[in-house]
């Protein structure tokens, strides 16, 4: 049996999309954070002592990674593998850490006690024009460039293309600037019947 292991606003919806897509049976357990510092609870930390998720558990395996659990998938089913695994990596090791950093510092920014909120805005934004917008677009005018020729991320519908879903849509809501094939993807992929299902899971 088949079990997704979800914790609250995680980067669980595309591996719940993946099964979906496979048309595989599983079971999806969810998990509240702690109020306070927002991590994993017990329960989820008993499964994986990292307290990760996506957490996946198939006939008593623990997989943990997004990445790893669609290459895991690709390879037991014989279904949905890209030509090779550079965007679905790349989705986790290039793409997220300039989105994550726009996060963590938006934080800093706005969660510091009042009386060092201007010095770590001042830093955040320095931050943010020095190094993460730069890199953030970079990255994005790449992705652009790719999609502006290729349908999907790597030949046909693919892993690729599940992983890239979560850096693209986060993208999407906090970084400005018209990337139109960046956005036809976003909706192709919304569009899905599979992608809906995972949603109301």
């Amino acid at each position: 049996m088949i079990i997704i292991h979800d914790l609250e606003n995680s980067r669980s919806q595309r591996i719940v999309w993946m099964l979906e897509e496979l048309g595989l049976s599983f079971e999806v357990k969810h998990y509240k954070r702690d109020p306070k510092t927002m991590l994993a609870p017990a329960e989820l930390r008993a499964i994986h002592p990292l307290g990760k998720s996506p957490l996946l558990t198939d006939d008593g395996r623990v997989l943990a990674e997004s990445g790893f659990i669609c290459e895991y998938f690709a390879q037991k089913t014989g279904k949905l593998k890209p030509l090779d695994n550079y965007w679905l990596h790349y989705a986790e090791g290039s793409l997220m850490p300039p989105l994550l950093l726009t996060l963590v510092f938006s934080k800093v920014a706005t969660d510091a006690p009042l009386f060092i909120r201007p010095l770590a805005k001042a830093i955040s934004q320095q931050v943010h024009k020095a190094f993460i917008g730069p890199q953030t677009k970079l990255h994005l005018d790449y992705i652009e460039a790719h999609l502006g020729k290729h349908e999907w991320f790597s030949g046909d519908f693919s892993m690729a293309d599940i992983m890239m879903s979560f850096p693209l849509e986060a993208a999407a809501t906090r970084v400005k600037g018209s990337r139109p094939h960046i956005a036809a993807f976003l909706k192709k992929i919304q569009t899905r019947p599979a992608y809906q299902k995972a949603l109301k899971k």
